[in-house]
């Protein structure tokens, strides 16, 4: 079972003017394609009843009574759905005429919402038939179809953690959207009974506008307008449905269709909740003139595996559009050297001290460091890379880091960590055959003390190579290669650096010899390369063969830092996001394995060098992420055991 999420619809039915019994109809067909669907909420255009056409027939209230009428008939034929849907219908209070939209469910009306901007310009007259909703006393109620239900503008509707509330058509337009109150006071998906005529341009507005609504708002936003059989005397309804959430379009329907249509998709209760949590000027405004009613409304919020359609970016730190991509290197790739420049500028630094292995992350950094110094018109030999081959080191490694260096115009310099790392086991009475992590870290180290003395000599700043994935499950030697006095990689993941690397091989690089180097680095096995080589000659200590896929800890970072989604769900996220990939059972393995070197390692992370953030993921101890080191992986790792 699968909870957090919420399955909602736009729809958009046929409509006869003034028919009120075929448009009856109509609703019920596409109430029960949502019911059909598994949709708990479902949003309907306004005036649906009635048409929204009707012009001067509004003034009739015979129709009006029959629009009433029609209502309780959809009410008895929709008595036995589970789906909640918002229906719109002209209600006529003491002489005067809203324009409401009704939510309904089981046979029940929970209330009404009156439209509060009545669009009277251009093609619009509406103020010629209805009264704004803010006319209406809070706490009004009234008697429709024989129930005594409240209408008002403030309604919000709350079933758990899913709470809605409704605006229609032109209150989205306004310059304050009534919508923006609802969501301050707790509404988290925005409904919008719409009718919204097409012309040249229009819809791409019109869509900006429900997609910046739904950013402003933190919460997701259900549009529907009328399409076909609305009158098209002056004017054409093209039948606009869509459903955004935070900013990004979940789905959306054709227009100019002349038939009608269902578009459904999962809303993310929880990850709407999470980022208003985080986001504390969300939450800073309050006004208390405002009262609201909080109607009580049960929705369907768990749901098994199969009902959920939805689907995750598997590499959500990674745009899945090219020309984006491009554009998000480049921005990363400017903030990366930007922030050097200024370190390298405020430091009084006479150069910049690059640790060299012939791996992804300190080719990333060197090129930064390249960029930098071209930035700053300095001579590209004021960064000094350093190559420290050591007992792990292969020929492969070695040729690229030596090769990049030179060909980049760097100062190159070569100091081999062996002799010293070996008279050090000495005095620390280490046995050299012994591969423990003393072995290894005393090497890390090593280089760590060779980049800082050469910076001190030489009065310069040592570059950081290491990344966010490796900060993130403390992959990296604490005083070692953790150390630095700018890490210029600090904010870009691993499933990143690759593709850093790639941008600038194909953009920023013209002669061919470099761009050979750049590429055989990104084709070359992870690994610290600590451990010697196999009898090949080859890399025998593969990362990701010990920590798990990157690619997957990159997800569960992404997902759990920014969304802070509980185990179970990010297990059934990353199943779908790969597709099959990796099993219930792999994906468990390797979350139980970044919980606990997660929350382990958090001391690395607070001795954390200065970085540039560059995502809106960051572990910065200065920042966006501030735990204790003392704290425990045991309630997020509970989840995760066997049954």
């Amino acid at each position: 079972m699968v909870s957090g999420f919420l399955k909602v619809a736009s729809a958009v039915p046929g409509v006869r003017i003034a028919d009120c019994q075929y448009n009856v109809q109509q609703i019920i067909d596409r109430m029960a394609a949502a019911e059909d669907d598994g949709v708990a909420l479902c949003v309907l255009p306004e005036l649906c009843i009635t048409g929204y056409t009707c012009g001067d027939l509004f003034g009739q209230p015979y129709f009006i009574a029959a629009a009433e009428s029609a209502l309780d008939d959809v009410l008895s034929l929709s008595h036995t759905m589970n789906v909640m849907a918002v229906v719109g219908l002209p209600i006529q209070i003491d002489g005067r005429l809203f324009n409401c939209a009704v939510v309904i469910r089981e046979g029940k009306i929970y209330g009404a919402v009156p439209k509060t901007y009545l669009p009277n310009y251009n093609e619009f007259y509406e103020a010629r038939w209805f009264t704004s909703g803010a006319e209406l006393p809070h706490g009004t109620t009234i008697t429709l179809c024989g129930q005594e239900v409240p209408i008002d503008t403030n309604l919000l509707f709350r079933s758990g953690a899913v709470c809605f509330g409704i605006e229609i058509c032109e209150d989205m337009w306004s310059p304050i959207p009534p919508s923006s109150y609802l969501a301050l006071a707790g509404a988290n998906i925005i409904l919008n009974p719409s009718a919204s005529n097409d012309m040249v341009g229009k819809h791409a507005y019109r869509k900006q506008l429900v997609v910046g609504q739904s950013a402003r708002c933190m919460a997701a936003y259900v549009y529907s307008s009328c399409g076909f059989g609305e009158s098209t005397t002056d004017i054409v309804f093209a039948g606009s449905a869509i459903i955004a959430e935070n900013g990004v379009v979940l789905s959306e329907g054709n227009r100019f269709l002349l038939t009608p249509q269902n578009v459904v998709a999962e809303v993310d209760i929880d990850k709407l909740q999470s980022q208003r949590m985080r986001v504390t000027t969300f939450r800073d405004y309050s006004d208390e003139e405002r009262k609201y009613t909080t109607v009580s409304v049960n929705l369907k919020t768990e749901y098994e595996e199969h009902e959920i359609s939805r689907t995750f970016e598997p590499h959500p730190f990674i745009p899945s559009n090219e020309k984006t991509m491009d554009e998000n290197c480049a921005e990363i790739f400017n903030i990366q050297t930007n922030g050097l420049a200024q370190r390298f500028i405020a430091s009084h630094s006479k150069c910049a001290v690059v640790g060299i292995s012939g791996g992804l992350d300190s080719t990333l950094a060197l090129l930064v460091a390249v960029k930098t110094m071209d930035k700053l018109k300095l001579p590209r030999e004021k960064i000094i890379g350093v190559t420290m081959p050591g007992f792990g080191t292969t020929d492969r490694t070695y040729n690229n880091a030596v090769g990049l260096i030179k060909a980049l115009g760097a100062d190159f310099r070569e100091v081999s960590i062996r002799s010293a790392c070996e008279q050090h086991f000495k005095d620390i009475c280490l046995d050299p055959n012994d591969r423990s992590v003393t072995y290894e870290n005393s090497q890390a180290r090593e280089r760590t003390q060779i980049l800082m003395d050469i910076a001190n000599k030489e009065g310069g700043i040592v570059v950081g190579t290491g990344d966010l994935s490796e900060l993130a499950l403390g992959w990296a030697t604490y005083n070692g290669d953790h150390m630095s006095m700018y890490g210029v990689n600090a904010g870009v993941p691993k499933t990143l650096v690759r593709h850093l690397v790639q941008f600038v091989a194909d953009k920023n690089v013209e002669d061919e010899i470099t761009r050979k180097i750049l590429l055989d680095i990104i084709d070359t096995p992870i690994s610290p390369e600590l451990l010697p080589a196999d009898k090949n000659g080859k890399i025998a200590q593969k990362t990701e063969d010990l920590v798990g896929p990157y690619e997957l800890h990159d997800f569960y970072l992404y997902n759990f830092v920014r969304f802070g989604y509980a185990p179970k769900r990010l297990i059934f996220m990353a199943v779908r996001a790969f597709d099959g990939k990796y099993s219930d059972e792999v994906a468990t393995k390797w979350l139980k394995v970044f919980f606990k070197r997660f929350f382990a390692q958090q001391f690395k992370r607070s001795a954390l060098p200065d970085g540039p953030k560059v995502g809106s993921v960051s572990l910065s101890p200065r920042g966006d992420w501030r735990m204790p080191s003392d704290a425990s992986a045991n309630l997020w790792l509970s989840q995760l055991q066997d049954d």
